[in-house]
């Protein structure tokens, strides 16, 4: 018998003030089994940083969505879909290879990778030419202490807020709060 996703639900208080977005999102994240903490909290702050696009690329008309992530490596992490069910921006988080990145960059406008973890400038050493060409392609590091420290904040029942201003993010709930400022690597 296979285990099942835990479900967490978070209420997320974003206020952008580097886009002009301010927004509460009501969030029902599945954690896979293999799953960490500390990658579903990353998955987590994705979002919060890139909320404000959905606005930018579908004139709110769309969807900000968390996809089905480990279950199906086809999917998203989170992405944003317009009305025709086009994704217009695709987020991965971690250390993917290089032929689903490819294949992302092949299927929607923009795509976003945010590596995290001690092992993310290893990764990144051994990938780094092979994904300059991609033109659609960003690539924004979490420093391993942040993500650590994300992973503190998760609750099943989580309240959050976040905060957006100069290229930095504080993520703060009754846990704690961490900053973080993600390195832009592409």
């Amino acid at each position: 018998m296979s285990l099942k996703s835990t479900i967490f639900k978070a209420q997320l208080s974003i206020a952008d003030i580097d886009h002009n977005y301010y927004a509460d999102h009501s969030l029902t994240l599945a954690r896979h089994p293999s799953e960490t903490d500390e990658r579903m909290m990353v998955r987590l702050l994705a979002l919060a940083l890139n909320a404000w696009q959905l606005q930018a690329l579908c004139h709110g008309d769309g969807t900000l969505a968390f996809g089905t992530g480990l279950s199906d490596p086809n999917d998203p992490d989170v992405h944003i879909t317009d009305f025709t069910g086009t994704k217009r921006l695709w987020i991965e988080v971690g250390q993917p290879e290089e032929k689903p990145i490819t294949k992302a960059c092949n299927q929607s406008e923009q795509v976003l990778i945010y590596p995290y973890g001690a092992a993310a400038d290893v990764w990144w050493k051994g990938i780094q030419n092979k994904l300059t060409r991609q033109r659609k392609l960003s690539v924004l590091c979490i420093a391993a202490h942040s993500a650590g420290q994300l992973a503190a904040l998760a609750q099943r029942s989580m309240q959050l807020q976040a905060t957006v201003q100069d290229g930095q993010i504080t993520l703060s709930s009754q846990q704690g709060m961490v900053v973080i400022e993600p390195e832009r690597w592409l």
